[in-house]
């Protein structure tokens, strides 16, 4: 019986991936470099911030180090979340049904602590949350499953008796990997056929996330 939900943060919880691509091209843009929207969806989305800027100072021969890399984006960030980051359609809803429902809730985000906590504060959500994982506390972030078998530790649960809500083929990856059974509700791309033959289910909001468990709670199988 599933009775963890295991969420994922940027694209999932909230609309912030809009906001990380601006900044992205916000960097690059300092050295007359572009990067596309499509770029961004492919290659970066959904991956750590200190992987994602490794990378793109190699693509596009940055002249700075990751630390700089690093630096300027949590304080673009900063400026851009003060008008605030919305969360995501049915967020709240499914939050409050989980609670109410006795699920153990979980997140298990890429984002470090600092900046994930005061998302979720601004937004008054924070307290729904049993434990937190983040992508300071593995080795190696997603697609890789460290994240999601972490955050099954700290529930004290099996990957049978827990579900990933996730947005991204690399979290998708991440959760298929680690053995559980994940709904994918698309944000900016829908996965690939590839990505879409690992997931229980593809959903278009969280608030649809009610009406399936309450269909598939108990009837649930992981890989």
């Amino acid at each position: 019986m599933k009775n963890t939900i295991i969420f994922d943060l940027d694209g999932l919880l909230i609309n912030s991936e809009m906001i990380s691509y601006q900044i992205y091209h916000d960097l690059i843009k300092k050295y007359k470099q572009h990067i596309s929207i499509e770029k961004y969806i492919h290659d970066y989305s959904g991956k750590t911030e200190t992987d994602n800027m490794q990378i793109l100072i190699d693509e596009y021969s940055l002249p700075i180090s990751v630390k700089d890399a690093l630096s300027f984006v949590a304080l673009k960030e900063k400026e851009y979340f003060k008008k605030g980051v919305d969360l995501k359609q049915g967020a709240r809803e499914l939050l409050s049904y989980l609670k109410k429902s006795q699920y153990k809730i979980l997140l298990a985000s890429s984002s470090t602590m600092e900046r994930a906590v005061s998302i979720l504060s601004q937004n008054g959500i924070g307290a729904f949350f049993d434990y937190m994982v983040f992508g300071t506390e593995v080795k190696k972030g997603k697609p890789y499953p460290d994240i999601f078998i972490k955050a099954c530790e700290y529930a004290k649960e099996p990957p049978k008796n827990c579900l990933v809500l996730e947005d991204s083929e690399a979290g998708i990856q991440a959760a298929y990997s680690a053995g559980i059974d994940v709904i994918c509700i698309p944000d900016m791309k829908t996965p690939s056929e590839k990505f879409r033959k690992m997931v229980a289910a593809e959903l278009s909001s969280l608030k649809d996330v009610i009406s399936w468990l309450e269909k598939n709670r108990y009837s649930m199988k992981s890989f």
